[in-house]
């Protein structure tokens, strides 16, 4: 497993000093609406499962605890759709980046080799595939790749970040058919899939009906060549435990597992613990679901009064804005768009940050407490 040198690539974030800058000049200080950090403190159930396990004396287990695997199909059944998974396919991940930037090179990726991501996506898709020195290709297109046999693995994010979109059924079902016919392997980053704010998307009960990649239809009732990630970061405010697990198809996790054996890829045990009660725990999740729903319906307020359209965003922890058309900003760059901001004291994303496609919008995180939110919106809405 080689990898290739990435020194010459800028990381995106360090590249926004001057907009930082002209934030941090605002007289009220700065609201930092940029980075999706969970900002609500973890809940208390996780946290006794933690310290409960804090006396780990002896290395955990890279493939996880029996108890571990056997919540994470729990919840797939409970909360996902997806019954009768294999609990020996699935396996824990510290957080969901590492697993995303790394899984082309544990795949044995490599030079010839086409990695698909979609078009306005994460930018961990794109540095992965590049750094096990195969050729990244952005396009939510599926004919653009269909009979590619050069086309290696292929990566839905659904919902999106940083738009905010959902894959449905069809469109799931589509993309799985086209890979097993090219032998190319399917992973879901499905990180936000507990965040649902459109009505096609929320269950009667309450529960997401985002679809996973496993939903069997999808898979057509088998899960070879797929594979879903998810982490508890967003749902149980863990981002600081690293928690987070892949799961699917058995041969796949079985491959990933003997690999991280050999480079000590362990979740701790501790954190272990914390994720089994945190999937074994619905409400902390719908009360935090709660908590940014209101975070988001401000906020959508405020870029609307203030002349921006909400492209998107169906589900997860973004609003995905740009100037709605005739407006005075209407045209600028992410870059222009994101120093207006600035100018208010406010941090948000640059959509080029997430590809050319994205290059007309900016990307509002909901991730700040409430009172940040209401100075956010204050500052928005003052002409």
């Amino acid at each position: 497993m080689g990898f290739a040198d990435l020194s010459g690539l800028p990381y995106p974030w360090d590249t926004l000093e001057d907009v930082r800058a002209t934030a941090r000049a605002h007289p009220g200080g700065v609201v930092d609406l940029s980075i999706g950090t969970p900002v609500d403190p973890t809940p208390q159930v996780v946290r006794d499962a933690l310290a409960a396990a804090s006396d780990a004396h002896g290395y955990p287990l890279t493939h996880g605890t029996p108890a571990l695997r056997e919540a994470v199909t729990g919840w797939f059944a409970r909360r996902r759709g997806v019954p009768g998974l294999d609990p020996d396919a699935v396996l824990p991940t510290v957080g969901s980046k590492e697993l995303v930037g790394l899984l082309p090179s544990l795949l044995r990726l490599g030079p010839g080799d086409v990695v698909v991501h979609p078009a306005v996506a994460y930018p961990t898709y794109d540095v992965g595939a590049r750094l096990a020195g195969a050729t990244p290709l952005a396009t939510d297109d599926v004919d653009a790749w269909a009979g590619r046999r050069d086309v290696r693995l292929v990566w839905v994010n659904s919902p999106g970040n940083p738009t905010g979109e959902v894959a449905d059924v069809a469109h799931l079902r589509r993309v799985v058919e086209a890979a097993r016919e090219i032998g190319a392997v399917v992973v879901g980053d499905e990180c936000y899939a507990e965040l649902p704010w459109a009505d096609a998307w929320v269950g009667d009960d309450g529960v997401s009906r985002v679809p996973s990649l496993l939903d069997p239809r999808v898979t057509g009732g088998g899960t070879e060549g797929l594979l879903a990630a998810y982490s508890l970061s967003k749902q149980s405010n863990v981002a600081g435990y690293r928690a987070a697990f892949v799961a699917g198809d058995p041969t796949l996790v079985s491959g990933l597992l003997a690999t991280r054996k050999h480079l000590g890829m362990i979740v701790p045990a501790p954190v272990q613990a914390a994720m089994t009660a945190a999937l074994g725990d619905d409400a902390h999740v719908a009360a935090q679901r709660e908590v940014y729903r209101g975070r988001r319906a401000a906020l959508l307020g405020a870029l609307g009064t203030a002349g921006f359209v909400v492209d998107g965003s169906e589900a997860g922890l973004y609003l995905w804005a740009r100037p709605a058309d005739g407006t005075p900003l209407a045209g600028a760059t992410s870059r222009d768009l994101a120093a207006w901001f600035a100018r208010r004291g406010i941090l948000v994303g640059p959509g080029e940050f997430y590809g050319d496609a994205g290059r007309s919008h900016v990307r509002v995180a909901l991730t700040a407490p409430d009172g940040s939110v209401a100075e956010a919106v204050a500052r928005i809405t003052t002409l």
